[in-house]
């Protein structure tokens, strides 16, 4: 199954607390972004990547040269247009029925076996399919005060994660429309949605994490240590 890879990154990582964007915080002898390109720079089925990046980023030309070619757009000021601008790069390439892998910058645990259930699934439904993972936790709805209004019932709750699988033609198409819109979905499943689309959640590990806070990091090297050696 041939598909595109989409890595929106051109956030600044505010909650993160350091001048240096999480995406290229050092991470177990890479930096993160190069632990979130992994699973796929070294895939025969990936027919490319697209990459997002801000105008004003001087981290990337960095670690360019340590990794396979790689088409870098411009990003926006919202993540659905970081990805729809990664997207246009692959126009002229990408057939409107081709798959796209739209994968986070800051997830730099994604195991092989979790991309290749994803790409495996998703290939089998009409619309696509995202990586998620069943609610664990028993989950509170607070009120403005930062009390407890009620328990969640949590049985038919998921945590989105990426990657996330879609046709080329049909996401660039529900993304258009929302930003036409200015709406901006959180992820692209939610643009997806908005047009009546219901992708497959693909259950995955738990340890597939996004780095938002700097102790994310401990917790993505213990993991990757563990995974190699």
């Amino acid at each position: 199954m041939r598909y595109w890879l989409v890595m929106p990154a051109a956030g600044t990582g505010t909650r993160f607390g350091d001048p240096l964007p999480k995406q290229y915080a050092p991470l177990a002898g890479r930096t993160v972004i190069e632990w979130a390109l992994a699973p796929f720079t070294g895939d025969a089925r990936c027919a490319g990547i697209a990459l997002a990046i801000c105008a004003e980023d001087r981290n990337w030309a960095g670690i360019a040269g340590r990794l396979p070619a790689v088409t870098v757009a411009r990003g926006g000021a919202e993540r659905s247009e970081s990805v729809r601008s990664a997207l246009a790069a692959l126009g002229r390439r990408a057939q409107a029925q081709d798959w796209v892998a739209v994968h986070d910058a800051a997830r730099p645990c994604l195991s092989f076996e979790d991309r290749d259930r994803l790409i495996e699934t998703a290939g089998t439904h009409a619309v696509g399919a995202i990586a998620a993972v069943p609610a664990a936790d028993t989950l509170k709805r607070a009120g403005q005060d930062g009390t407890v209004q009620e328990t969640v019932d949590r049985n038919a709750l998921w945590r989105a994660l990426t990657p996330q699988m879609f046709r080329y033609g049909p996401l660039c198409e529900a993304l258009d429309e929302a930003l036409a819109a200015r709406r901006f979905p959180t992820d692209e499943a939610q643009a997806m949605e908005w047009r009546g689309h219901r992708p497959l959640l693909v259950a995955c590990s738990p340890v597939n994490i996004k780095i938002t806070r700097a102790e994310d990091l401990l917790l993505a090297s213990a993991v990757l240590k563990a995974r190699h050696p």
